[in-house]
């Protein structure tokens, strides 16, 4: 008896030894299962933070478009968006001029009432062009980049050439050869200028606009009512007025803002030399 009493009190304990563990096990279990629960809980909540700050930021980012700032001696101060959207590579070589100081003490040159301002010439006179070495690179061989507008094959730029608009001056040869159209629509390199009244229907498609003042519009139009110089065959014919300016207002400065955004450097070409090609054409 003694024997089976021994015998049911060790099973028994092994019963309770067994229920414990199984109980231990079963709170393990469950400490896991509430842990993965809890972790669980914490990727969910971390990635819909994620998705909506990716919502939030893509609704409410927007690249920030490049700002320049010309400085005008005894003018005042204009302030001009630049669209590298409707016009990378004329925005990309503006701003590495600009910032480079190529502008700096250069003039308007060009006053026409009603029309623009025209600005940026090196010579002064509207017939010069930057170098390489403006824009950085160890060269003093001039350039001219692409004609970014429609009449040029390039379809993006739907830029307006409203009051107020800024565009880029270039050649026109084709007084000399209509196979010449393509040279001049290529030749812009520094020269630009600012519209003063509504010229979108002379002017679209055919040059390339890539910017527009949103401060200042007032100092433009101080600019374009300054002093133009008049000239004379001789004494007999009446006098005329020209384009030049008595006293061309000098840019004492331009830079751009460009928000921490490298626009890198602009797709250059070689001038066209128009003298050698009429040289050419007329057996010189």
């Amino acid at each position: 008896m003694k024997k089976e009493k021994v015998e049911k009190k060790k099973i028994k304990n092994e019963e309770k030894e067994n229920k414990k563990k199984e109980i231990s096990e079963e709170r393990k279990y469950e400490k896991i299962k509430l842990l993965a629960t809890i972790i669980a809980i914490i990727l969910v909540l971390g990635l819909i933070a994620y998705v909506t700050n990716t919502i939030i930021k893509s609704q409410s980012f927007s690249v920030q478009n490049p700002i320049a700032t010309m400085e005008v001696e005894n003018f005042g101060t204009v302030k001009i968006e630049l669209y590298p959207d409707y016009a990378p590579e004329t925005v990309t070589n503006f701003i590495k001029l600009a910032n480079n100081g190529f502008y700096d003490g250069l003039t308007f040159h060009r006053v026409v009432k009603d029309f623009m301002v025209q600005g940026g010439d090196p010579n002064g006179d509207g017939t010069g062009n930057a170098t390489l070495r403006d824009l950085g690179e160890d060269s003093d061989d001039e350039y001219t980049i692409p004609g970014e507008f429609i009449a040029n094959g390039y379809n993006e730029n739907t830029l307006k050439h409203e009051r107020g608009v800024l565009s880029m001056a270039r050649g026109d040869y084709s007084s000399e050869s209509t196979t010449l159209l393509a040279e001049g629509y290529n030749s812009a390199s520094c020269q630009f200028f600012i519209t003063t009244t509504d010229q979108s229907m002379n002017l679209d498609g055919l040059y390339a606009a890539f910017g527009k003042v949103i401060e200042g519009m007032d100092i433009v139009d101080k600019i374009s009512q300054v002093e133009i110089e008049t000239s004379s065959e001789d004494e007999s014919t009446t006098s005329s007025s020209t384009d030049k300016p008595v006293n061309p207002p000098v840019i004492t400065s331009i830079r751009v803002e460009t928000f921490g955004i490298d626009y890198g450097m602009p797709e250059t070409r070689e001038p066209f030399d128009v003298n050698s090609w009429y040289m050419s054409q007329h057996g010189y």
